[in-house]
């Protein structure tokens, strides 16, 4: 039968890129590709990819494109030749980077006639395909409406919003989760080894209580959105005390103090403000301000 499945390109063959590829090949659809290292298609192609002599032809095979390059410059330098038309082909770029510089490259896609979605990857390579691979997109929803069936093949793909910017920032803000969720961890499982207590065995109860916190997120977000912060469970100089118990355990018993003074330091802050009679998600004041040298 003959293929009738969205034809692909994938730009730049890196860990990511192979698995996008391959991922797309697994759905049926018709997929070329192109990397400066040829010899990284090789499988793909063994598998029925399309190898691309040049970014032009690369680009002239699919009404999609798929980026998945080292950085932004590489963009531009891959796609900014004369000889690349540009015009009328959907670029989504899964390329790491900042929001100004993916609303930068929708304006820079724009003035050559293409459509732009950014995009973010949250998932490792392997899991590429699979559910539990999220995919963020930003841009026009008719853009990303449109290829959407596509790029259901990449995992769990989800529409942001119009701000090109939008993808980058969730996924930054992702990593600030991810972080602070395990240095708070790595912080108790610091305190509880002084006691000869073991990481496998305190980490069922670490995840009790970061379940438990993230109970707590969606009433938090309301107080936020509100800009009220009424102490319905406690309030900040309660939380504070806590904070200094924190410390003085942790010094007590020899473990590193910076992050819980780090954030002892932005409670103080606003308590000095006048918020210490408010609830916790107050502090969104001080995470919302540049901090002066």
């Amino acid at each position: 039968m003959e293929n009738t499945e969205t034809p692909v390109t994938v730009i730049g063959l890196g860990l990511m890129g192979q698995a996008l590829a391959v991922a797309f090949l697994k759905a049926g659809h018709p997929t070329t590709v192109w990397n400066r290292t040829t010899s990284k298609a090789d499988r793909l192609v063994a598998e029925g990819a399309r190898l691309a002599p040049t970014v032009a032809d690369a680009l002239a095979a699919s009404s999609l494109t798929i980026l998945c390059v080292t950085d932004y410059r590489a963009v531009y330098e891959l796609l900014g030749g004369s000889e690349n038309d540009l015009a009328g082909t959907t670029l989504i770029n899964l390329t790491s980077g900042s929001s100004a510089q993916a609303r930068e490259a929708a304006r820079w896609a724009a003035q050559r006639g293409a459509h732009y979605l950014d995009g973010a990857i949250m998932a490792i390579p392997p899991a590429i395909g699979t559910a539990e691979a999220v995919i963020l997109h930003s841009g026009p929803q008719p853009d990303f409406d449109a290829h959407k069936p596509a790029l259901d093949a990449l995992g769990t793909v989800t529409y942001l919003g119009a701000d090109h910017g939008l993808a980058s920032l969730y996924d930054v803000a992702g990593l600030a989760m991810m972080w602070s969720v395990l240095n708070a961890w790595l912080h108790g499982t610091a305190l509880l080894r002084t006691a000869g207590v073991d990481a496998a065995t305190y980490a069922p109860f670490a995840r009790q209580i970061a379940a438990g916190v993230a109970e707590w997120l969606p009433g938090y977000a309301e107080q936020i959105d509100n800009g009220s912060f009424p102490a319905e469970v406690s309030a900040l100089e309660t939380d504070a005390r806590a904070m200094a118990h924190l410390i003085e355990e942790s010094e007590a018993v020899g473990v590193n103090v910076e992050l819980p003074r780090l954030i002892k330091a932005m409670a103080d802050r606003a308590i000095a403000a006048g918020h210490g009679g408010e609830q916790y998600p107050v502090l969104i004041e001080e995470f919302g301000k540049p901090r002066s040298a």
